[in-house]
C-alpha cells in the first residue's frame, strides 16, 4: 500500500440528547488506478461488518448520505456498525482537477480500489450501501468478491450497458443541454426538475458550481460506459448476499430497477418502490429509508432487538400478492400503503417483496 495521508475531524451537526459529537477520520490510499479518499466513522464492532456506502455522479459522500445519516432514527443503526463512506476518485471535498487528458478509472476499475480500503482498515465484511453509479459499481465489486459482502442495498441501480438507442441518446441530448443538466436529469426525474423545488434548486447549485466539474464530467462518462452486469437468475453471475432494491416511484431509472429485481435471485431480493420520493429516497424519504435498513439488517441477523421507529406504530397495510414480473419468478408479496403510513415486514424465504411506501 502506498502512501496514506489521514485527517481527522469532528462532524458538525445538530446531536440527539446524550449524544456525543462523531468523530470522522478522513484517509487517502493508493490503488493500482489511482488515489481514493474516504471517511470512517466510528470504531468496529467484534463480528459485525462495515457499512460500506458508494455515491452517484455529481455528489460525494455528504451531498449523497448526509441526510440518510444524520436522520434521527439512524442512530441506533450508526450506533451498532462502524461506517466507511468513499468518495470517488476527484470527488472529495477540495479534490484538485485532474490534467488535461487524465485517465479516469473505469467503473470496474473503482470497484477494484475497495480491496485496497478494506485491506487497511482490516475489515474483513461489508454491507455496501451505493446509489446509481455507487450501486454499480458495489454490485460489480459483490460478483468478483463475494465472500466479503454481506448484504447491499442499491437504490437506482442500472445493470445493463447502454445500448445504441442510448448511446445516440445521450449524444443528441448533449448537443443541447449542458453536462450538469444532463447529471441532473439522471439524478432527478423531469417533474422533480420543472418543479424547482428548493432541494432541486440547491443540487443544482452544487452541480453547476462544483469546482471539480471536470472530475465530475470523467466519472459521468465512466458511468455512462459502464459494462453490462449480466445479471441472470438461476446463473452464477449473480449477487449472493441478500440484497435490498430501492427506487423511487417514476424515477428516472425505475425500469432499470424493476428489471434489475427480475434477474436476481427472489430468495435473497426485496424489491422497495417508494413513493413521494422522487430520483433521490435517500434525500427526499430519510426516514422511510431508514426503517427499511432495519428490518433489511434484522433480516440477515443483525439488531434482533430493536425497536422500530415511530413510523411503524399505529399503522395499517394490506398485504396482497402481486403476479411476477416475468413468467420464472415467484409470487411476490406487495405491501400497499399510504405515501405517510405503512409497514415494512420482513419478506419470507423464496419471496421477492416488493413495497409501495
Amino acid at each position: 500500500m502506498a502512501e496514506l495521508q489521514e485527517v481527522q475531524i469532528t462532524e458538525e451537526k445538530p446531536l440527539l440528547p446524550g449524544q456525543t459529537p462523531e468523530v470522522a477520520k478522513t484517509h487517502s490510499v493508493e490503488t493500482p488506478y489511482g488515489s481514493v479518499t474516504f471517511t470512517v466513522y466510528g470504531t468496529p464492532k467484534p463480528k459485525r461488518p462495515a457499512i460500506l456506502t458508494y455515491h452517484d455522479v455529481g455528489l460525494n459522500y455528504k451531498s449523497c448520505f448526509k441526510p440518510l445519516f444524520q436522520f434521527a432514527d439512524m442512530q441506533e443503526i450508526i450506533q451498532n456498525f462502524v461506517r466507511v463512506h468513499v468518495d470517488a476518485p476527484g470527488m472529495e471535498e477540495g479534490a484538485p482537477v485532474f490534467p488535461l487528458g487524465y485517465q479516469y478509472p473505469s467503473l470496474d476499475q473503482l470497484a477494484d480500489m475497495i480491496p485496497c480500503i478494506l485491506q487497511y482498515l482490516n475489515f474483513s465484511t461489508i454491507i455496501g450501501v451505493g446509489v446509481g453509479a455507487g450501486a454499480y459499481v458495489l454490485s460489480r465489486y459483490a460478483l468478483t468478491h463475494p465472500d466479503t459482502v454481506e448484504g447491499l442495498v442499491l437504490i437506482n441501480i442500472d445493470p445493463n450497458a447502454k445500448g445504441w438507442m442510448d448511446w445516440a441518446a445521450h449524444k443528441l441530448t448533449g448537443l443541447t443541454s449542458s453536462i450538469p443538466e444532463m447529471i441532473l436529469g439522471h439524478l432527478f426525474s423531469q417533474e422533480e426538475l420543472s418543479g424547482n423545488s428548493e432541494l432541486i434548486q440547491k443540487y443544482r447549485n452544487i452541480i453547476t458550481h462544483a469546482p471539480n466539474l471536470e472530475n465530475i464530467e470523467l466519472y459521468w462518462n465512466s458511468y455512462n460506459n459502464r459494462r453490462d452486469l449480466n445479471f441472470e437468475r438461476g446463473s452464477d453471475i449473480t449477487l449472493k448476499c441478500p440484497v435490498m432494491l430501492v427506487v423511487g416511484d417514476q424515477a428516472p431509472h425505475e425500469d432499470a430497477v424493476v428489471e434489475c429485481n427480475s434477474k436476481l435471485d427472489p430468495t435473497q431480493t426485496s424489491f422497495l418502490k417508494m413513493a413521494d420520493s422522487g430520483g433521490q429516497p435517500q434525500l427526499t424519504q430519510p426516514g422511510k429509508l431508514t426503517e427499511a435498513f432495519k428490518y433489511f439488517l434484522q433480516g440477515m441477523g443483525y439488531m434482533a432487538s430493536s425497536c422500530m421507529t415511530r413510523l411503524s406504530r399505529s399503522r395499517t397495510a394490506s398485504l396482497t400478492s402481486a403476479a411476477s414480473l416475468d413468467g420464472n419468478r415467484s409470487r411476490s408479496r406487495t405491501v400497499s400503503q399510504s405515501s405517510e403510513s405503512g409497514h415494512l415486514p420482513s419478506g419470507p424465504p423464496g419471496h421477492t417483496m416488493e413495497v409501495s411506501c
